[in-house]
This record gives C-alpha cells, structure tokens and sequence, in this order.
C-alpha cells in the first residue's frame, strides 16, 4: 500500500506591527524643513506621494525596540509563546550594530532561550519579501515549524534634511508574521529578482573604514528611473509568481505592495487589473518604511477585517540593489 504524499506548506498564524509614538505631518515637516532652509508644502508631498504622514523614532529607540513590538504583536494574535519559535529572519537596512545581528538581538530581548535559528536579511525594501521567501524553503524543506519573520526599519536615520526629493518619502515602523509548517494551503509561490547593474539609481553609497564613515553617508535615489524600473519589473513579478501557482492573476483578491509612492501603486493596480478596493494602501498613513511597510500594511488589513482567510493575497517589494520580487499566498 502506498504511502499518501503530505504537502507541507508555510501558513501565516499570526500579525502584528509597531510604530514610533511621534507622527509627523507634511505641514509639521514643512516647517521643520522651512528652518533648515528646505522649501517644501503638504500639497508639493501629496500630489507627488500620496504622503501626509510619517513615523519617526525618537533618538533613544532601535530598529530592535520596534522589531520587539511588533513580534510580541505578531505572538498574541498567533496565541504563541516566544519559546514556540524555532526560527527568525529579520528584514532590515538600519540594524542595531554592525553585528551581532538585529535579529540576535531581538531574540534576546523576547527571551527566546531554544538556541532558535537568527538572521538579518538585507534586500533593502524587498527585505520583507526576501525573508518570507527564506523563512517558507526553510518550512517546507523541514528544518524549521514556527518562523518569525519581521521587517523593522528606523530608516529615517539614513536621510539627507537637505534633500527635499528623498527625506519627505520616509517613515520608520516594523511589521512581523509568524508562519507554522501546515497542511492547508499558505504560501503557494514565490519569486524573487536582483540586478545589481542598476546600484546607483537607489543606495547609499558611504561605507566604515577604520572607525569613520566614507563617502557619503546618506540616501541618494534617482525618482524617475526607480518610478519606471519598480512598474515594469513588479508587473512582470507578479505574472511569474502567478504562472508559478497555477493562477491567474485576475484571481487576487488583496494586493498588499510595497509602500513607496501612490502613483506606483495605482499604475501598478492598472496593469494586474485590480480595483482600488482591493489594493491595500498605507503609504499616506506611514511614508516608505522600507523593509517594514508590506508587514505594516499587511497587519493593517488582517486587523480590520479587509484581509480575510483563505483569501488570495498577492506581496509584492521592491528597492535598492535593484531588488524586487513577490509572495502569493493564502491568509
């Protein structure tokens, strides 16, 4: 007799998110700005973002502090203890410290003592996408049942004031999930990209030689090309990773992108054909964070009832490396 071939999939049981206590409207950023002699205004962010708002950490808080939160967050909705997590990945540009990794230190800071499996990602803002990706082969392939998998960002660290076309586009947050080794459907497909011939349209150049920052220690991005870079490659993604699941892509029911500019989104929206009600829109609330915002908007639409189970759900990041990539799954 035959033994019955069980499909081990990577289900999300659990959500949660953190944001920083200080939110700072455009108007508020305006002034700020106006001080530092940096012309800008509410409608010059609106129409261009989609931005009223952002999230900025206090000097005092770490990536880690908000990674903690949302993974307690992420634990109480999962109804789990810490010491149930026998893996973490950590999505993050702006970590606590050189090394150890913040996702080291975040375990601590749970009081995680099993000796779970840690580990930081850094894919810029497909960081999210990157980890969950990682975090679903490791379930399936059997070495890990219960992952943490969290995106943090104190990405407003990385700005240059005087800039006016970045250091209004960014806010800092931290989302997570927890995915458990199920037999019911969870993530189905997967597919992530990486150019590295496209660098120098988004990165921060400086690096720590000897003790000291060299180069340029901050952000420097070029809008127009990572506009028109983001569009093409996030819509050819989203084909693949449906092509790859054996669906049509006119079967998503939630569209939960990466965060970084409203014009990005609706286009994107346009080409998958999905209506603006069913495409998952923060970035007005939270600015670009980063590695954190799929999670952040993710947890958003689970806890107030938009996301429901076993809805088809399409994630999708894209940022600096020139990374990019998407997650289909079953909530």
């Amino acid at each position: 007799m035959e033994e019955s071939i069980v499909h081990q999939y990577a289900k999300i049981i659990g959500h949660g998110s953190a944001l920083p206590k200080s939110a700072i409207s455009n108007d508020e950023l305006a002034k700020q700005l106006a001080a530092q002699g940096v012309e800008t205004s509410d409608e010059w962010i609106q129409s261009r973002t989609g931005i009223r708002q952002r999230h900025i950490a206090d000097a005092s808080v770490q990536t880690s502090d908000l990674a903690v939160e949302a993974a307690k967050n992420a634990l109480a909705s999962a109804a789990l203890d810490a010491n149930d997590i026998d893996l973490i990945i950590l999505a993050t540009t702006t970590p606590d410290m050189i090394f150890p990794s913040t996702a080291c230190i975040v375990q601590a800071k749970l009081g995680i003592t099993n000796h779970a499996m840690a580990f930081d990602v850094q894919a810029v803002c497909s960081g999210f996408v990157y980890a969950v990706t990682m975090a679903d082969s490791m379930i399936r392939s059997g070495n890990a049942k219960r992952a943490l998998v969290i995106g943090a960002e104190t990405f407003t660290r990385l700005l240059d004031w005087q800039d006016r076309g970045t250091c209004v586009l960014f806010g800092d947050g931290a989302g997570a999930i927890i995915l458990e080794a199920s037999e019911e459907p969870g993530i189905l497909a997967t597919q992530l990209n990486a150019d590295g011939a496209f660098e120098s349209i988004l990165h921060v150049p400086g690096r720590i030689s000897r003790g000291a920052v060299v180069g340029d220690p901050f952000m420097r991005m070029d809008g127009q090309a990572v506009f028109k870079k983001a569009v093409s490659l996030l819509e050819r993604s989203a084909l693949d990773v449906c092509d790859k699941a054996g669906i049509s892509h006119e079967e998503i029911e939630w569209f939960v992108p990466h965060q970084a500019n409203l014009r990005i989104i609706n286009a994107l929206g346009r080409k998958l054909s999905l209506p603006a009600e069913r495409v998952v829109v923060t970035v007005d609330k939270h600015a670009n964070t980063s590695a954190a915002s799929v999670p952040l908007a993710f947890d958003e639409a689970c806890r107030d009832g938009r996301i429901q189970p076993g809805q088809l759900v399409l994630l999708q990041g894209v940022g600096g490396g020139f990374t990019w990539g998407s997650v289909l799954l079953r909530a």
